[in-house]
């Protein structure tokens, strides 16, 4: 049965201040319906907030069981991100609420910033920048100098777990480098890019160079990254999470950090966000930690809130898009 919506709806945004902190508008959506804007919301203000909403969207503010059947006026839950694990989303579908997504508008940026950190790593221009500002260079009997190992990318082996919008990407991206590109995929060898080539798990981690993760958090991955695998790796590799945070044990890597069994780690996400104080990645100097805002540049947020709108419309209009 098609619905019928005969009066201005009330829409609630929980935590609209990450996608758009005020360079973006979301005045498309006072078309649709009474618009009330959050920040951010706090678990405990969570229901409070929501009450009489029919459509709520939401980024990492949870809606739970517990919550949903708190609000027997919700018909939609529109995620502000690709993933939605912060959706009960069988609780939901149970209810007849209808939960979409935002797949893939944010593939280049997080590709980009694969390289931007694993650049930072091979060539340090950050590090060189400062000391420069400083007057190291002003004060160098040379014409050049150097405090850091310095090396090239092509002819390296390029891991990737995972090969969807932004795995592909990434390899495409890799192969434009000149390296050799190999993947943990569920894909089969013959629907690869060329130049790509399928491994297993132990060639994947004894053969990359540089390891880039780009899978679902699912239960059987949580940790991957872990002492048993770190210790199967090169100890010159690089290993970068753009993925999820606890696809990797952060005492794990810190610890192979500060003995020497890997190079380099480079994440956007991490286990907790924002971490704590003592987390033991923060004080590693071979740990490169950016705050989660692969996803953040301008182009990926307009579109973010382009599908977001979008999929109310089309939800409002009874032909539902991105649903999950």
């Amino acid at each position: 049965m098609k619905k019928s919506f005969r009066h201005k709806m009330k829409i609630v945004i929980l935590d609209g201040y990450a996608a758009n902190p005020g360079d973006l508008s979301w005045n498309a959506l006072q078309d649709v319906g009474e618009l009330t804007v959050y920040d951010r919301t706090m678990p405990e203000d969570t229901v409070v907030r929501a009450t009489g909403a029919e459509i709520i969207l939401t980024n990492k503010v949870v809606l739970g069981r517990k919550e949903i059947e708190q609000l027997p006026q919700l018909r939609y839950i529109g995620v502000l991100a690709t993933g939605y694990n912060v959706v009960d989303t069988q609780a939901a579908h149970e209810r007849g609420i209808v939960v979409t997504n935002v797949p893939a508008y944010s593939t280049e940026s997080v590709a980009q910033m694969v390289f931007a950190h694993l650049l930072t790593v091979t060539n340090r221009t950050e590090h060189y920048a400062l000391l420069n500002r400083q007057g190291r260079w002003s004060e160098n009997p040379d014409f050049c100098y150097w405090d850091t190992s310095l090396f090239e990318l092509s002819g390296k082996t390029f891991g990737i777990v995972g090969l969807g919008n932004i795995g592909h990407r990434v390899a495409q991206i890799a192969l434009a480098f000149g390296m050799r590109v190999i993947a943990l995929t569920s894909k089969s060898a013959d629907a690869l890019l060329p130049g790509i080539r399928k491994v297993d798990l132990q060639e994947l981690f004894t053969t990359s160079d540089v390891l880039s993760l780009h899978c679902p958090l699912t239960d059987n991955n949580s940790h991957f990254i872990n002492a048993q695998t770190l210790a199967l790796m090169k100890s010159t590799a690089i290993v970068i999470n753009t993925g999820r945070g606890p696809l990797v044990n952060d005492a794990d890597v810190a610890e192979a950090l500060a003995a020497g069994r890997l190079a380099a780690y480079c994440a956007d996400v991490l286990t907790e966000e924002p971490p704590k104080a003592d987390n033991p990645l923060l004080c590693q100097p071979n740990a490169f930690i950016t705050p989660h805002i692969a996803w953040a540049t301008k182009e990926a947020r307009l579109r973010l809130l382009s599908t977001a709108i979008e999929n109310v419309r089309a939800f409002v209009g009874d032909c539902p898009q991105n649903v999950v």
